[in-house]
């Protein structure tokens, strides 16, 4: 099945996704704290939002009017894949009513195979593909496999991506000028100046989550700067 035709009308400019999200064992989770932090970004023009798990993709979009990109994690044991893991996971995220479906597309547990069912299960409900990778090499098999945007998400978090403390935007920079579809800038990203940044690399969309939404992340980093001149 052909790549459904939302990656250019979805997004209404290039810009800023914030990404939403609390798990289980963070203070923010439960309640509608999610669903104001969405309304926040919005409200100060962020262009899509990013969350994960089929309440807050519901709540969320019954709250805002810009694209959500949905996602399920789901620790399987014995496995590695935590993003969208399986068909079940997309189900749920497009009957949430999510417009994009994020799922890892990592070259490991015979991912690039599996996920083919899945990319043509969202497509056929009508939701756009959000292909999360680590290399350049798994976003251009993303391009083949008719993901309709490429995150770098996952640069660093599998074995054999570069391990940056920073955002990679030489994988953003890479996939750029070489796949035919958005590439959006994902990890790492704690400033405005290194999401302008990726947007120079040649990012479409610059997705920030903890730098924004994540307030015991934030604090740490405030904490462990202050440390260093405390004896």
């Amino acid at each position: 099945m052909g790549s459904v035709t939302l990656n250019k009308t979805l997004f209404s400019q290039r810009g800023l996704i914030v990404s939403c999200q609390a798990l289980e064992d963070e203070p923010l989770h439960g309640g509608d704290t999610i669903r104001k932090m969405a309304v926040a970004a919005q409200m100060s023009g962020a262009i899509g939002i990013r969350t994960n798990g089929a309440h807050d993709i519901r709540s969320i979009k019954e709250a805002v009017d810009v694209p959500v990109i949905g996602l399920i994690k789901r620790d399987i044991p014995g496995s590695d894949i935590f993003i969208t893991p399986t068909l079940d996971e997309v189900k749920a995220i497009v009957e949430a009513g999510a417009d994009i479906v994020a799922l890892d597309v990592t070259d490991r547990e015979g991912r690039l195979d599996q996920v083919r069912e899945l990319i043509a299960y969202a497509h056929q409900a009508g939701a756009a593909v959000m292909a999360d990778v680590s290399t350049f090499e798994e976003g251009a098999a993303a391009e083949r496999l008719d993901a309709d945007y490429i995150g770098t998400t996952l640069s660093g978090y599998t074995p054999y991506s570069p391990q940056l403390e920073g955002p990679d935007f030489e994988l953003v920079r890479r996939l750029s000028e070489t796949v035919s579809v958005p590439v959006v800038a994902e990890g790492r990203i704690w400033t405005p100046e290194e999401a302008v940044k990726a947007l120079e690399a040649g990012a479409t969309y610059v997705v920030v989550g903890s730098a924004i939404t994540r307030p015991q992340l934030i604090t740490r980093r405030y904490v462990e700067a202050l440390r260093k001149l405390i004896p």
